[in-house]
């Protein structure tokens, strides 16, 4: 029987057959783009992604294995099945979402504080840092914390106990820690200009700094002088003191050393090259030069001696100090005054300056 097409059915026919052709042509350029892609690479292979592999099998499954091989990719119908065997897997992989095997991670505020307390208690062991824990609300085990330190790979603690550090030792010592250096300072005098050899000695809990003496030839008998001076029973400055750091400057004579010695002082030598040890005094050093030795011209040592004698005073109670929560260690009355009005004073002609309140 012969069937009578409709004309709407006609002319989807016709639009069919168009399209079709439409996509036939797109196939064969494509194909013909893959060949020539073929040939441009020769023998070189096409490394991609899993995500690139990925896309490739899922298209591959929708044309199967005689279209793909009529279409002429440039991958083979058989590459793109492994790929797709090797990709299926990781539809049914949870292991990400998986939580990690065995015990959880050591919290890392834990994990701060133990290393916190290893450092400032070297002799302290497994048991002891555990307690410690305890007391402030973590929960450890003694294993835990020995596994923290065997990972930042430190010492159990009777390796670390024999090994104090020197920011250890200044801050067990505080209290009993004096420190002494040199400065020079050239000084115009009658017979031209001349080095003088400035010796100053710090309390290194107060801060306080002392001109044991000034000279232009600091020989042995002036050394052992200035040592019997520091360590008189009376007012002697390092009376008291058990320990007072010194460097290797040969002025620092045996015979210095050894005054300070029989009073009950052991002379602290330190490592050749190391100012960071005595880093305090060192630090005064750098304030006094520049803030008031090397923005004068000294003519005579009387002149030298007023100008560090005001500048210690100046340093004593006038100026703020970072190392001790920036305060004024030995404050006058009118230091925190909130009446009256802001006046400031100065020493040595307004080279150094200080601000306080006039009482009302």
């Amino acid at each position: 029987m012969n069937l009578i097409l409709q004309p709407w059915q006609l002319f989807c026919r016709i639009l069919a057959g168009w399209i079709n052709r439409q996509q036939q042509d797109v196939i064969e350029y494509l194909r013909t783009e893959n060949q020539v892609l073929k040939e441009k690479l020769g023998n070189g292979r096409i490394l991609l992604n899993d995500d690139q592999r990925r896309r490739l099998a899922v298209k591959r499954k929708i044309l199967g294995r005689k279209r793909l091989e009529d279409v002429g990719t440039l991958f083979t119908p058989d590459a793109i099945l492994r790929w797709h065997r090797m990709l299926f897997p990781q539809k049914w992989n949870y292991s990400q979402r998986r939580k990690s095997a065995g015990r959880p991670p050591v919290a890392q505020e834990i994990l701060d504080l133990v290393l916190r307390l290893v450092r400032e208690n070297p002799t302290w062991g497994y048991d002891r840092i555990q307690g410690a824990l305890a007391n402030v609300g973590h929960q450890v085990s003694d294993q835990t914390v020995g596994n923290i330190l065997k990972e930042y790979e430190l010492e159990p603690a009777c390796d670390r106990k024999r090994q104090t550090t020197w920011k250890t030792f200044i801050k067990s010592h505080w209290d009993v820690l004096a420190a002494i250096d040199f400065t020079t300072i050239e000084v115009w005098t009658k017979g031209g200009l001349v080095t003088y050899y400035l010796l100053f000695v710090m309390e290194l809990a107060t801060r306080r700094v002392h001109l044991a003496d000034c000279t232009p030839n600091p020989n042995e008998p002036w050394m052992k002088q200035i040592a019997r001076n520091l360590t008189d029973m009376e007012d002697g400055f390092v009376n008291g003191t058990r320990y007072i750091l010194m460097d290797r400057d040969g002025k620092f004579c045996e015979a210095f050393r050894k005054v300070l010695e029989d009073a009950g002082t052991e002379p602290v030598i330190l490592p050749a090259r190391s100012p960071n040890l005595n880093a305090h005094v060192e630090r005064f050093m750098r304030s006094i030069k520049d803030e008031c030795l090397s923005r004068l011209i000294f003519f005579g040592e009387n002149m030298l001696r007023n100008a560090v004698r005001e500048f210690l005073q100046h340093d004593h109670r006038e100026r703020n100090h970072h190392g001790l929560g920036n305060v004024i260690f030995q404050p006058g009355d009118e230091v925190g005054r909130i009446a009256g009005w802001v006046e400031c004073g100065e020493r040595l002609g307004g080279l150094l300056n200080y601000y306080h309140r006039k009482a009302p």
